[in-house]
């Protein structure tokens, strides 16, 4: 197990328990009462721990290199899987994977970020930083769910989309702006899960849903802690006091309406069970779909578009 720096009294308790298991086996030695005492101690470690959490502390949780990535989760959710590739132009951006997927009884169009597992896969994959063929592959399955009158499903999962040169002469900015519009007219179900890290327009432009979840532990936000902390104080290390500003946590998220619920998590993030986080994440699905599939094309655009526009408030003021 990978541990994050503030997991660190965590990590020291449950390497024990393992070397006393170790122990045990090998010199036949009952130490059952002892490994016993110390998984009650790193249980309630790890609830305490996990029950004050901070934004900074989240968005470290959220970039665990063990959670669950979208193939994972679409692994454990559907019991078919039919990859499609390529944006029809330039080329198949592996930071987004989709294609038709079975869920149960409901035929979809799954499509989200694919982060590595590893170093050398993350490099292939960018870390999930999608390219504008990334983004235009989506809008191209996105294009074949609504002919085909198919439910789209979108798991988000990105610092960012990738800034540089060659994406920005291919037209990034315009790709994201297209997928957002586009999908605010689509009529067929949306639903949009946060699975990580849900960063700018990167994320955005998989995130125009009829139901937008989080995962407890994921963040979503204009730009990362570092980021924000690097612009506006010139200072990297300020990134624990910007996370508290950017309100990025689902928590935060929920009561500002830009999400509609928060998927719970197993006791110390999802990649402590992938099943379980991935079972969380089904039963959201089939209640969603079950709500949206009874609707029209009409209902669901108008739906989307409102459910936007709504977002947010101002008050004029007396200059």
């Amino acid at each position: 197990m990978d541990y994050i720096p503030f997991e660190r009294p965590l990590a020291d308790l449950e390497i024990r328990i393992q070397e006393l298991r170790r122990l045990a086996s090998t010199q036949a030695i009952n130490l059952n009462f002892e490994i016993g005492e110390l998984e009650t101690q790193a249980l309630s470690l790890r609830n305490t721990m996990f029950s004050k959490l901070t934004p900074y502390e989240i968005t470290q949780v959220s970039r665990h290199p063990k959670r669950p990535n979208t193939k994972e989760i679409i692994g454990h959710i559907c019991s078919s899987f039919i990859e499609l590739h390529g944006d029809r132009n330039f080329f198949d951006d592996p930071a987004i994977v989709g294609g038709l997927g079975k869920l149960e009884n409901h035929s979809a169009v799954l499509i989200g970020h694919q982060k590595g597992r590893g170093t050398k896969d993350n490099i292939a994959r960018n870390f999930g930083m999608s390219r504008p063929e990334g983004y235009r592959k989506a809008l191209r399955l996105m294009s074949l769910a609504e002919r085909f009158h198919l439910p789209i499903i979108t798991f988000i999962d990105t610092p960012g989309a990738y800034p540089g040169i060659g994406a920005e002469e291919r037209g990034q900015s315009e790709a994201i702006g297209k997928n957002i519009m586009v999908m605010s007219r689509l009529k067929v179900p949306i639903i949009c899960i946060v699975l990580g890290e849900g960063g700018s327009g990167g994320a955005l432009a998989l995130g125009i849903g009829n139901r937008v979840h989080m995962l407890q532990y994921s963040i979503y936000s204009v730009i990362s802690p570092e980021g924000c902390a690097s612009i506006l104080l010139k200072d990297p290390s300020q990134a624990d006091a910007m996370a508290n500003a950017l309100q990025l946590t689902a928590s935060s998220a929920l009561k500002l309406k830009a999400i509609d619920s928060i998927i719970e998590e197993p006791q110390g993030g999802a990649h402590r069970s992938p099943e379980q986080t991935a079972a969380n994440i089904k039963k959201v699905l089939l209640n969603d779909l079950s709500a949206l599939s009874p609707l029209s094309g009409e209902e669901l655009s108008t739906h989307r578009m409102n459910k936007f526009l709504n977002m947010g408030a101002f008050e004029e003021g007396i200059a």
